[in-house]
């Protein structure tokens, strides 16, 4: 499932996130990279232990919690921490696949890998190029958000970004373990719990068939998660 999370960033938090990573030190993006990922990124990261990135990276996970939508289709068990990385002049990332874990050097934190996630951090007419290039069951699905919207999506997906041209595409990415492991019934949860706050705003939470289509999502919910 290919989801489009709108306005996770307001402007005034893009800004504080813009200042804190600007005026950061920015390294080799390898620096996560697995061996097949390494051959073919050519990028810049912040390092993800640096002051910036943690600071950076709490007011994403803050922002993400107030996100309904987020938490609707994710059904987040665990985040890795957010990542920061820019392209330019060129530079770009081949087709690859993420890691199936993702370990947290230095600690005992790791993760299952069940979705990945960018949010979109540069005005989209501000660079050439960038796009996020998603191989999709319906094809190559291609996306290139505004500032502050992000795209989820199964992290099993084959995926690049393609060159940029012009200017600096700068983004926040991160990997997360869902309660739901299996993406089509993680879709059945999310396009149920659509349904069912479809039908709120004029039968009531209190109507029959909205608690009733309420306790089949979370039987649902129970009969799936791992939490």
């Amino acid at each position: 499932m290919l989801i489009a999370i709108p306005d996770v960033l307001d402007a005034e938090t893009l800004a504080r996130v813009r200042g804190l990573i600007d005026a950061a030190e920015w390294v080799d993006g390898n620096v996560t990279s697995g061996p097949q990922a390494a051959l073919a990124k050519r990028n810049r990261q912040l390092p993800e232990d640096g002051a910036a990135a943690r600071e950076a990276g709490g007011i994403v996970l803050d922002a993400l919690g107030r996100t309904p939508l987020f938490i609707a289709a994710a059904l987040p068990l665990k985040v890795y921490p957010p990542l920061f990385n820019r392209y330019a002049g060129g530079d770009d990332f081949g087709l690859h696949v993420d890691n199936a874990i993702r370990m947290k050097r230095g600690t005992d934190f790791r993760i299952r890998s069940d979705l990945s996630a960018t949010l979109f951090l540069e005005d989209p007419a501000a660079y050439d190029g960038g796009e996020l290039v998603i191989e999709d069951q319906f094809g190559p699905q291609v996306v290139k958000l505004p500032a502050g919207h992000m795209i989820l999506y199964p992290a099993s997906s084959l995926h690049r970004v393609t060159p940029v041209t012009r200017g600096v595409r700068t983004a926040s990415f991160m990997w997360l373990q869902s309660m739901v492991r299996d993406d089509g019934e993680r879709r059945t949860l999310f396009e149920l719990d659509r349904a069912i706050q479809s039908l709120v705003p004029d039968r009531g939470q209190s109507d029959a068939a909205v608690v009733q289509l309420t306790g089949i999502y979370h039987n649902l919910l129970r009969r799936w998660a791992d939490a």
